[in-house]
């Protein structure tokens, strides 16, 4: 008789975190629980994540179809205050309005009346959910079908949609994930991108100075074309190359068309279709103006990349792989996911040698993972040192709900766990100012506390996940997307 191994969490724990945010907070001062903050860290978490999930009764399908909602923890004098708002887009204005949903989701939410009601309509609305990112004087709300908009960085309040100074067209795709150049040329950059998806897609790489009077100011702009459909959730950098992996993805838009799926339901694997790595030369490196690469890519599914290095003529890429791509068909409840029959990310690394246009790929953990960074003055660098979502188990898919550190050279790990009761999210490695050791810093994560049913902000020291302090949010947070830290200046 086979057993079934123990679960290391409750799924009504994990589940509770899917409730509407009820309030908005203004400057409310958050007091360790345990241990102390840290004095050196000066400036702003920003975290971003479906903030409604439900209205007029009617529930999203799916969170990631969830309005966003900005959260933003200021540190300062060894004090942390939370300020907390949805981000007042039209869409979310017209249903505040209306108090009833007006329009469908890309990830398979439906207006109430069934499929007749939802049959042609093929409005997206933007929900700026996805990441948050400051960019000079203002805080930009992603969501990568759709412009950014723009946010007051301290009050949150809503400016509106942003077309970075007539950089963006009306509508036009403006990636949520940007990568972040800390200075491999002149200065730091903030290198991003849109997508233009079809039988044959067009990546536009954009890069913006995010330093001095001019950040915002677009540096460097180029498009590419590129055979087959192109889903694309996120990139790597490095000096010379921004590197693209279009997975082997096939998209038929009839179930959409006709009300019966979102637009994300209906991507689906090719059978034995191959993805592509596509590597743009940036025109800040010495390929500017060089046509792409094009290396054909191991098997697997990539939202999220590591990093990525050069290592002579050779291109290294360290990205989260899927077996497959994860979804949550029609007749799924999310909340009620079995994390058994999807498949899990595993951290794998990738090395491409451009003189011989061939591609070797390693396993470089076992642990089901997400939302991996390095420490940000190696992004685009060979980095020593990764921190990342991890489930508690060694091996099997389940919730995330530990962190851990990895040593990428000798595979040691150190870990910090929320289990049982506790869910993580995106950690976020922040470096000590002037620390010359990579690992030198914190580790500042938003935790889900079923518990308490609510959320908690809890700062690791980045060298051995200790446990520095853990403050308590009056505030349930639903299992949210990504964030960023912005530095006071």
């Amino acid at each position: 008789m086979t057993v079934a191994p123990t679960r290391p969490y409750s799924r009504e724990d994990w589940s509770s975190a899917f409730v509407n945010v009820d309030e908005e907070l203004t400057d409310v001062a958050l007091i360790p629980v345990r241990g102390t903050i840290p004095s050196e860290l000066k400036g702003t978490l920003y975290r971003n994540g479906p903030g409604r999930l439900e209205r007029n009764g009617h529930r999203v399908h799916h969170p990631f179809d969830g309005d966003g909602m900005i959260a933003a923890m200021r540190f300062e004098n060894g004090a942390v205050s939370l300020t907390n708002r949805f981000v007042r887009t039209e869409g979310w204005l017209a249903e505040e309005k209306a108090n009833k949903v007006l329009y469908r989701g890309v990830f398979g939410s439906q207006k109430p009346g069934g499929r007749l009601a939802n049959a042609f309509d093929l409005r997206l609305k933007n929900i700026a959910n996805t990441n948050v990112v400051r960019l000079g004087d203002q805080l930009l709300a992603l969501w990568e079908a759709a412009e950014p908009h723009a946010l007051d960085p301290v009050s949150l309040e809503t400016r509106g949609l942003s077309r970075m100074d007539g950089v963006l067209k009306k509508g036009e795709a403006f990636s949520a994930h940007p990568r972040f150049d800390a200075g491999h040329h002149d200065r730091p950059r903030m290198v991003t991108f849109g997508v233009k998806a079809g039988p044959r897609s067009t990546i536009r790489l954009m890069e913006f100075a995010t330093d001095g009077p001019d950040a915002g100011v677009l540096l460097n702009d180029r498009s590419d074309s590129f055979p087959g459909f192109a889903f694309l959730h996120d990139f790597a950098i490095t000096p010379n190359w921004a590197v693209f992996l279009q997975n082997a993805i096939s998209f038929n838009p009839l179930p959409f068309v006709t009300g019966e799926k979102g637009a994300a339901q209906c991507l689906a694997s090719q059978p034995g279709g191959k993805g592509r790595f596509w590597l743009i030369p940036r025109d800040c490196g010495r390929f500017a103006g060089q046509k792409p690469r094009i290396l054909e890519a191991p098997d697997g599914f990539v939202f999220h990349h590591l990093n990525a290095f050069e290592d002579g003529d050779h291109v290294v890429v360290e990205s989260i792989v899927y077996d497959d791509f994860p979804s949550i068909g029609p007749d799924d409840d999310f909340a009620q996911v079995d994390f058994d029959s999807i498949p899990e990310g595993i951290l794998h690394r990738c090395r491409l040698d451009l003189s011989r246009e061939m591609v070797q790929t390693e396993r470089i953990a076992n642990r089901t993972c997400e939302f991996a960074m390095v420490n940000p003055q190696r992004q685009g660098l060979s980095a020593q040192y990764a921190w990342m979502a991890v489930a508690e188990r060694d091996i099997g898919n389940d919730p995330l709900q530990a962190i851990q550190k990895l040593d990428l050279s000798s595979g040691d790990t150190s870990t910090w766990s929320a289990a049982p009761r506790g869910f993580v999210s995106e950690p976020l490695m922040v470096a000590r100012p002037g620390a010359s050791a990579e690992d030198d810093g914190w580790v500042l994560d938003l935790v889900w506390n079923g518990a308490r049913g609510a959320s908690d902000l809890v700062i690791l020291n980045a060298a051995d996940l200790s446990e520095a302090a853990v403050l308590e949010l009056p505030l349930a947070i639903p299992h949210g997307l990504h964030g960023s830290w912005a530095a006071s200046v």
